[in-house]
């Protein structure tokens, strides 16, 4: 009897030790709307968004070339390291946008020889990724068109198939804490090279029925053509439909950066989160409008600002539109996190809307510095830090009954260390955050196997610097 209860306590003990190295260092948040703020029903605490934008789902499978943007030497993908990356920015949401004719299979998407299954099973595991890094994200309907017309950029509202788009999405992710809903990218009226404007008001943004150019925003002279809109409500019911119960946001009027008319306009749901977009350039680019219009609806329910950026060569419209959203409790997501090529970049490079500046992460001037500097001082770190910690004297040891690595740092930071057995295809995984001098981080708390071990680690501070990998060997007899 002893021996078989001390197998299967063994046997237990081991199960705990693969399932503590293969959770994420950080739980993903788990959102729900609470009066006028998010709440992490996790921990309890407040939940702020802040984070980025991820483009190319919308439209890489529209082109054919992808599901998305695939990593490469220049190129970011989506993989544990970019969700590692995003997440050392302090960064706690990543808003993903979508293509609706990709995952409902429809008007001859994804193109390429490309699937819907293979689109939907690709967005899945990106957003698994993500929540393996500690972030939630935001699932955000951006490319769309009615039937029979390709979903082949931004449309003034949804269409007859958005529903249906959202019915798929919400069942796939209505078991996912961490996922919120972006039921409609940046409802406008639309304007036409030749003096044409088909308008959008907030009836129909709500009860949708009114006609809307089958053109994308890009179009130069109106054709003519309309589809029939559906509206907010409509979409907001089909989430609800499908048993998701997760907030939804919705983007007001003016590419989203109108909202006077959204509380009276809202659906009736109690998990609805007012989503506003700011660029410089727009009409409530400034403080004055902020207080007027945004402060208002942000003292009713949560206002999350999907999109954010700066066009002139500085930052201070994002400076400032980051602190006034701190001081107002407003989210905001920057865009966006893609490296961009010379012939995509604007004249001056400056002027491009881009987070960084190759696929390790480099903050870009002037968005990707002000947010990642600007995150990192919420944080706790010291403004304009670009020094990697150092970790130094590596060694790979035995403890009592198991193996830990000491190092000394040079400043606090987060070490993420991945201990390997030669032979062996199990990897444990352990992060941690640790002050600055000589530390201990214990990797293992059971007797090891006999065999070569070697553990592979990196230091992270908290303006999200971080070193290069070091590692140390050790042979247990």
């Amino acid at each position: 009897m002893f021996t078989v209860r001390r197998s299967i306590r063994s046997l237990l003990l081991a199960v705990v030790a693969v399932l503590l190295a293969a959770a994420p260092a950080t739980a993903a948040p788990t959102p729900k709307v609470d009066g006028n703020r998010l709440v992490d029903t996790t921990t309890g605490s407040a939940f702020v968004p802040r984070g980025v934008n991820w483009p190319s789902f919308e439209y890489a499978c529209h082109y054919g070339y992808a599901y998305a943007n695939e990593a490469g030497p220049a190129t970011v993908g989506p993989t544990d390291e970019q969700a590692r990356l995003i997440a050392s920015w302090h960064a706690n949401v990543v808003r993903v946008p979508l293509n609706q004719d990709c995952w409902l299979g429809d008007d001859g998407h994804p193109a390429g020889g490309l699937s819907a299954d293979g689109y939907r099973n690709a967005v899945a595991d990106w957003v698994s990724r993500l929540h393996a890094a500690g972030l939630a994200v935001i699932l955000d309907l951006h490319w769309s068109g009615p039937d029979g017309v390709a979903a082949d950029g931004q449309r003034m509202l949804a269409d007859d198939r958005s529903p249906a788009f959202w019915t798929s999405v919400a069942t796939r992710f209505r078991d996912d804490p961490s996922v919120l809903f972006d039921a409609f990218n940046e409802p406008f009226s639309q304007s036409f090279d030749d003096g044409t404007t088909v308008p959008l008001d907030w009836a129909c943004w709500s009860n949708g029925g009114c006609p809307a150019p089958r053109q994308n925003d890009g179009a130069g002279a109106f054709d003519g053509q309309t589809f029939t809109t559906t509206g907010m409500r409509a979409l907001v019911a089909a989430i609800r439909g499908a048993g998701a119960q997760q907030p939804i946001l919705l983007g007001g009027l003016d590419y989203a950066n109108d909202l006077r008319g959204w509380l009276a306009a809202r659906p009736d749901d109690g998990q609805l989160v007012a989503s506003f977009h700011n660029y410089n350039g727009q009409r409530c680019q400034d403080q004055a409008c902020w207080d007027a219009e945004i402060a208002p609806v942000a003292a009713q329910v949560p206002v999350v600002t999907g999109e954010f950026g700066e066009t002139d060569c500085k930052d201070t419209h994002d400076r400032r539109y980051m602190d006034w959203a701190d001081a107002h409790g407003v989210g905001y997501l920057a865009w966006q996190w893609v490296v961009l090529a010379p012939n995509e970049r604007a004249t001056p490079a400056c002027a491009s809307l881009t987070l960084i500046n190759d696929v390790q992460g480099t903050p870009a001037a002037p968005n990707g510095t002000a947010l990642h500097d600007h995150l990192a001082q919420l944080a706790g770190a010291k403004p304009g830090d670009r020094r990697a910690p150092r970790p130094t004297r590596i060694q790979l040891r035995r403890t009592g009954r198991g193996l830990a690595v000491r190092l000394r740092l040079d400043e606090a930071a987060t070490v993420r260390a991945t201990l390997t057995r030669r032979g062996s295809d199990r990897r444990t995984v352990v992060s941690r955050r640790l002050g600055r001098g000589t530390r201990l981080l214990t990797l293992l708390r059971r007797r090891p196997a006999p065999g070569r071990y070697r553990v592979s680690l990196r230091a992270t501070d908290a303006a999200g610097n971080r070193s290069p990998a070091k590692s140390a060997s050790l042979t247990v007899r």
